[in-house]
């Protein structure tokens, strides 16, 4: 499994950025689907972010859409997530974890974690004046 590593996260005002980092302390994350997900307290881990094995498919989910963006540097083993526009309801532990791929050709990810994949401790951020 994945050893995952996430850093970045902060306390931010509303309005503002923050980019996160996800990377693995042995494994190569090139050639896998990679996702972002959040979890606030009190609910369930949310998908909000995937992009493809060779970066050329990205998804978000409605509620990011437009201010976050995820992008991968597989020559320095990393993931990233671009937050923008940053709301108090973007609180929440952000994690990485690796994700499903469509079998077609540009590969595309879907933002839902390989069953019994890894994830790492997370990175909190919190959003707040």
């Amino acid at each position: 499994q994945l050893q995952l590593v996430e850093s970045g996260g902060g306390l931010v005002q509303p309005g503002g950025s923050l980019r996160l980092s996800c990377t693995t302390s042995g494994d190569r994350l090139g050639g896998l689907s990679m996702g972002w997900f959040r979890q606030a307290p009190g609910t369930e881990r949310e998908g909000i972010s995937c992009i493809s094995s060779d970066g050329t498919h990205t998804d978000y989910a409605d509620s990011v859409k437009g201010r976050f963006t995820i992008s991968r540097d597989d020559a320095e083993n990393l993931i990233y997530l671009r937050m923008d526009n940053l709301k108090p309801e973007d609180t929440a532990v952000y994690y990485c974890g690796d994700v499903l791929e469509r079998t077609s050709i540009p590969p595309e990810c879907l933002i839902t974690p390989v069953p019994g994949g890894s994830w790492g401790q997370g990175t909190r951020v919190t959003v707040s004046s």
